[in-house]
């Protein structure tokens, strides 16, 4: 049988050529990821203007970090779903619209109430985009490329976390902190145009359309390796935002630097996160996606004394800016190492669901860390957390499974 001649065959012909815009898909991942995380730390650096604003105490304001991210597993979930039902455009596209509204109400709320409901609500859009928009980008993109395409997916959170450090510098002291909500409105609508020229994912079978019961069932079965990713992806979010949300604060209440000052040091460590994800997640494609993970984790080690306990403002940045290569490094893996393990039905809701659920699990870190400051100071409250964390990643890690190089249908 000449299986050149074969339906399927003939169906592939016709679909590769197609897949030169896998960059629509791509970027338009890159950069929503960037602007939700750009909306997310933007609060990060302006949490004692929005106490004051509020006349609230600064704790008030850290809570809305904890509401974010606890809502996050609502929006995988609802558009995880949807994704896996009606394709991964459309409900990208429906996230897009609601974070450009949302972000649009979080410049213009009138008192914390508000603001801190708009913060909830933004988890939602927060919790739906990566698990799609994943999906999307890994699933278009030939697999020879997917460890590189994964950390520049990745990058997209610390480039948000630099923009925000770059707006706190420049535009908070000028205008206050409402532009700064407002400055992502018209990177989303280009972000949206994005999304629109991109095609949709061939791992995803338009003829198939599973309801909620065969999604659900699907998902169940594969529950045990749903916990495991869930476990490794809490441990992942405190190492990320126990390192990251409070750093700032850390300076500013620990060590006596201006905010300036801070604005400037979260650009340079951000720097070093956007590189960490690009070369780890590229590595990856070359060692495997657990030992660069590792790997990555041993750089965290290695950057602990001077990043908690440096001495001279040059020793912490040069310690916050080696421990971001080392964190966004390690992160930069998880898009391709997630969508390799997530079952092939329900990749969008799996991967997207687990992340979040991750997410709220991870989030008390920097609450966690705030409190233990008052009985470690803030450079032990720090590095005793962290220690922890990373030693419990690289036992999950060093124990789990890999699914290196796995083929989804129009993968190279």
């Amino acid at each position: 049988m000449d299986l050149t001649q074969t339906p399927l065959c003939d169906k592939i012909e016709k679909e590769v050529p197609e897949r030169k815009n896998h960059y629509y898909a791509v970027s338009a991942a890159i950069l929503g990821w960037t602007l939700e995380a750009y909306e997310y730390f933007v609060v990060v650096f302006i949490v004692d203007a929005l106490a004051k604003d509020f006349h609230v105490a600064k704790g008030a304001i850290i809570t809305t970090f904890v509401a974010t991210l606890a809502m996050r597993p609502v929006g995988a979930l609802l558009f995880g779903i949807m994704a896996d039902r009606y394709g991964r455009r459309k409900p990208l596209l429906g996230i897009t619209v609601y974070f450009l509204v949302i972000a649009a109400l979080s410049g213009a709320a009138i008192n914390y109430p508000m603001f801190l409901i708009l913060r909830a609500l933004y988890g939602i859009g927060m919790g739906g985009f990566w698990g799609v928009g994943a999906s999307l980008a890994l699933e278009t993109a030939p697999s020879r490329w997917r460890g590189i395409f994964s950390g520049l997916i990745q990058a997209g959170y610390p480039l948000g976390y630099l923009l925000a450090a770059i707006m706190a510098r420049f535009i908070l002291p000028a205008l206050g902190w409402r532009p700064m909500c407002w400055a992502g409105i018209l990177p989303t609508i280009i972000t949206m145009l994005l999304i629109y020229g991109s095609q949709e994912s061939q791992a995803w079978d338009p003829g198939s359309r599973p309801n909620l019961h065969e999604i659900v069932r699907q998902f169940w079965r594969h529950r045990r390796g749903f916990a495991y990713v869930v476990i490794a992806l809490t441990l992942m979010v405190g190492l990320s935002h126990g390192t990251q949300d409070l750093y700032p604060d850390f300076l500013k209440a620990g060590r006596g630097v201006s905010s300036n000052l801070v604005a400037e040091v979260a650009m340079i460590y951000s720097v070093g996160a956007i590189l960490g994800a690009i070369v780890v997640g590229q590595g990856s494609q070359l060692f495997g996606r657990r030992r660069t993970i590792i790997g990555a984790l041993v750089i965290c080690v290695l950057a602990m004394p001077a990043w908690a306990f440096g001495n001279t403002l040059l020793a912490l940045t040069a310690g916050a800016f080696l421990m971001q290569v080392g964190v966004s490094g390690a992160w930069g893996v998880i898009p391709a190492h997630l969508s390799e393990l997530a079952p092939d039905g329900v990749r969008a809701l799996f991967g997207g669901l687990a992340y979040q659920f991750g997410v709220l699990f991870g989030s008390p870190a920097g609450s966690v860390e705030y409190a233990l400051k008052n009985s470690y100071g803030y450079g032990w409250a720090l590095a005793i957390f962290e220690s922890i964390t990373i030693a419990a990643l690289v036992v999950v890690f060093w124990l789990g499974p890999e699914n290196k190089g796995k083929r989804f249908f129009g993968n190279n």
